[in-house]
C-alpha cells in the first residue's frame, strides 16, 4: 500500500463490493474449487458447508448463496473465487492491494483509476454476479481512502496512520465498557479494556504517526482517573489516597477541596 505509492502512483481506485460474503455464487465458487481439487468427497463437503442452513424466525433455511459470515473456510474460497481478479490484475501491470473482498488498484492518473472501475466492475458484476457498492467504491487520492483501517498521509514520503473511522470505533467501545464500569470495581474496568486495547494494538502496531495513539493514551489515562475520582466520592478519602500515591499533604488538600469535580466526563481524543 504504502510503497505503491512512494512509487508514484497517486490515484487509488478503491472497490467496494456490496454484501460480499451474503452474495457469493455457490456453482461460480465451486467450479474455481474443483479445478484444484480432484477429490469428490471433499468437494461435497466444501457444498455441504456452503449450503448448511441459517436460522430464521425459528426455522432453519437452506442457504441458496454466500458463505457463512465467521466460517473459518469463508477467506480462503474468498481468495480462491476472486483469484482470476488478481491474476489480470497482475497480467495488466497493476500495483494493487486486496485482502479479502477490500481491494483498491494504484494508478498514476484519475483517468486511468477510472477505465481500472470501469473494467474491474464490469468483470465482477457479469462474470462473478457480485454486486459493486457505488455510492462507497470511488477513484481518489489514497490520502483520502483507508484501507482495513489504516489510511496513508500526503506527504511525498507517504505514512501510515490511523483511519478516523477506526478510532471513532475504538472510542465508542471504551466508553461503553467506563459506562458499564460506573460505580463497580476498578480492577474489573481494567479486566475488561485490557483485551480491547492489546489486540487493537496489536492490529495496528505498523502505524507510523504515533500522535493519535499518543492523544488516545492520554484520553483513555484521564478517563480512568476520572472514574477513580468518582469512586472515592468524598474530600477524606480523596486526601488519604493521593497522599498514599505520594503527593504532599498540602497539594492533596488543595486537589480533593478543588470544587471541579472529577471533571473531563465529555472530553474525546477527536
Amino acid at each position: 500500500m504504502k510503497s505503491h505509492v512512494e512509487a508514484g502512483h497517486r490515484w487509488v481506485a478503491d472497490l467496494d463490493m456490496t454484501a460480499f460474503f451474503d452474495r457469493v455464487n455457490h456453482d461460480l465458487l465451486m467450479a474455481r474449487v474443483a479445478r484444484r481439487v480432484r477429490d469428490r468427497r471433499v468437494l461435497r463437503l466444501i457444498r455441504r458447508f456452503l449450503e448448511a442452513g441459517v436460522v430464521e424466525h425459528v426455522r432453519v433455511v437452506k442457504r441458496q448463496q454466500g458463505t457463512p459470515q465467521g466460517g473459518p473456510l469463508s477467506p480462503l474460497l474468498a481468495n480462491i473465487l476472486l483469484d482470476d481478479v488478481d491474476r489480470e490484475l497482475e497480467r495488466r501491470g497493476h500495483r494493487f492491494c486486496r485482502y479479502a473482498d477490500d481491494l483498491q488498484v494504484y494508478v498514476g492518473s484519475r483517468r486511468a483509476g477510472q477505465r481500472v472501475m470501469d473494467s474491474l466492475s464490469d468483470y465482477l458484476e457479469n462474470s462473478l454476479r457480485l454486486e459493486i457498492n457505488r455510492r462507497k467504491s470511488a477513484v481518489d487520492r489514497p490520502w483520502r481512502r483507508s484501507f482495513l483501517g489504516y489510511q496513508l498521509t500526503f506527504h511525498r514520503q507517504p505514512r501510515l496512520t490511523l483511519a478516523p473511522t477506526s478510532l471513532r470505533r475504538l472510542i465508542q467501545r471504551v466508553q461503553a465498557v467506563f459506562r458499564r464500569g460506573r460505580g463497580g470495581s476498578f480492577q474489573r474496568v481494567l479486566k475488561e479494556l485490557a483485551p480491547v486495547l492489546r489486540g487493537w494494538a496489536s492490529y495496528y502496531r505498523r502505524v507510523d504517526v504515533k500522535r493519535p495513539l499518543e492523544t488516545l493514551d492520554g484520553w483513555i489515562r484521564r478517563r480512568l482517573r476520572c472514574l477513580l475520582w468518582r469512586q472515592w466520592k468524598r474530600v477524606y478519602p480523596r486526601v488519604r489516597r493521593l497522599m498514599k500515591l505520594g503527593l504532599p499533604k498540602e497539594r492533596a488538600w488543595r486537589s480533593a477541596t478543588n470544587g471541579r469535580g472529577h471533571g473531563g466526563t465529555r472530553e474525546r481524543p477527536i
